[in-house]
């Protein structure tokens, strides 16, 4: 490492990034350390006792100074020891959807003899735990997702205050660890495409049946049974819900066919297909431009889908 990648500030604030899902043992190169603003005003205070023993020239005065300037110097490398020796490394972090809370997961390992206490893990939010001799801890740490895509998981910080909040020890993690975020789907159900149902596959749905398809503007002469409720207990207008024959139950998704004014908001009606068709036990093909799969169900099918989506 050189000089300048040694002392530069991007390295005390955003840490070194590390090999993909290697373990990363914090040592003297990885923790740094600095007073509290406890241990500021305890320096203050061992200054203070300095110069009234000075004037007064009084031995006792001197001794309690020194006294407490030994318990502040020895209490740097009691701090530095709570770090030094874990390992940390990430887990497997679970894709969302837009909206929802992505949880980014660390195991924290502690390979020494010694307890490790008054730990603080932090991202957006802080957690703080201790660790016993010889265990781990798997810790989650959530952020909050706008978007859909690859999202990173930044500089995690673990830092300790141990043992009595004179300093702080700290050190910035930084692992390629990404998890991806599909589109938000649109909140209520809608129908599938009308264009979509068995395209030169195995005929058509067939009313009457046990199997649920899909949801339909509400007609009349629909039988009140099959009416969805909750749609039309949240505002979103009155549908009904269609049932076919299980041999038939096999549509497409196509995005051409989706509604909406903008990119986002028909990748929105997709998944939402995509859902309804996983719930329902579909056989459902995916079409998006430059990708088509053939008709499928199960949960490779749909997380394949879900990802193409999530990226497209």
């Amino acid at each position: 490492m050189t000089l300048k990648e040694r002392f530069g500030l991007d390295r005390f604030l955003l840490g070194e990034r590390t090999v993909d899902g290697q373990p990363l043992v914090l040592n003297q190169r990885r923790i740094f350390i600095l007073p509290t603003q406890r241990g500021l005003g305890f320096v203050f205070l061992i200054v203070i006792l300095m110069l009234i023993a000075f004037v007064y020239n009084n031995n006792l005065a001197y001794m309690l100074a020194f006294l407490l300037g030994s318990v502040f110097f020895i209490t740097i490398l009691h701090t530095y020891k709570s770090l030094a020796g874990l390992t940390v490394q990430p887990g497997q972090s679970t894709a969302v959807f837009a909206g929802d809370s992505a949880a980014f997961k660390l195991i924290i390992a502690n390979p020494t003899a010694v307890e490790r206490q008054h730990l603080q893990l932090s991202l957006k939010t802080t957690s703080s735990f201790h660790l016993n001799a010889h265990n781990k801890a798997h810790i989650s740490l959530p952020e909050h997702t706008h978007t859909r895509g690859w999202h990173t998981i930044g500089t995690v910080t673990l830092s300790s205050r141990y043992p009595l909040g004179l300093f702080r020890a700290w050190s910035p993690i930084r692992f390629n660890t990404k998890v991806l975020v599909y589109p938000k789907p649109v909140s209520q159900h809608i129908p599938f495409p009308e264009t979509g149902v068995s395209q030169g596959l195995q005929g058509s749905f067939k009313k009457g049946g046990d199997e649920f398809y899909g949801l339909q503007d509400y007609q009349a002469g629909d039988p009140i049974r099959q009416v969805y409720w909750k749609a039309y207990a949240k505002g979103l207008g009155l549908f009904s819900k269609q049932y076919g024959n299980e041999n038939t139950a096999e549509i497409w998704l196509d995005f051409n066919h989706a509604p909406g004014h903008s990119l986002e908001e028909r990748l929105s009606y997709v998944c939402r297909w995509v859902i309804d068709a996983e719930q329902a036990g579909l056989r459902y093909g995916f079409i998006l431009p430059g990708l088509r799969l053939e008709p499928s169900n199960g949960q490779a099918h749909y997380r394949q889908c879900l990802e193409a989506l999530a990226v497209f």
